[in-house]
């Protein structure tokens, strides 16, 4: 799993400068028990970084993932790309209906790597399994699925 101090010198060694705003996007992606979105990551830090700019966001993200610090998702259902800073393998769930994303760790996951890198011959740099659904919550509530994925 990824923690700051890897994101943080991931964006060093694209040549970016560490900035305060770049460094609580790192922290926040890290500490986030959510997916988040560019949108919900600046809306959690502009009120405390108000020359933030969504720009700044989708920059700093885009460098991540372009340098396998971070995953991109798809969406949730919601249109919106989330991320995900877990580059342990492991398998996303996502809700259809509130766009929750949870992570479960499964061995399985690691075989599969296995069984496609020995088929292949690729040597794999990373993998996103995403399966969508709907939440407990979700189904508690007798919600019924949209599919917009």
């Amino acid at each position: 799993m990824s923690n700051i101090t890897t994101l943080t010198n991931t964006l060093k060694q694209a040549g970016m400068r560490l900035t305060p705003q770049r460094e609580a996007i790192c922290k926040l992606l890290m500490e986030s028990e959510e997916h988040p979105t560019a949108a919900m990551i600046y809306g959690d830090l502009h009120p405390h970084f108000p020359s933030l700019s969504l720009a700044t966001v989708y920059n700093t993200l885009d460098t991540l993932v372009k340098l396998g610090a971070v995953n991109v998702l798809g969406h949730a259902g919601d249109d919106h790309v989330h991320y995900d800073p877990d580059m342990e393998p492991h398998v996303n769930l996502a809700c259809v209906s509130c766009h929750r994303i949870i992570d479960i760790p499964s061995e399985h996951v690691h075989h599969l790597d296995n069984e496609i890198s020995q088929a292949s011959g690729f040597k794999l740099l990373g993998a996103r399994v995403l399966y969508y659904g709907l939440c407990p919550d979700c189904q508690s509530q007798k919600v019924t699925p949209v599919a917009t994925w």
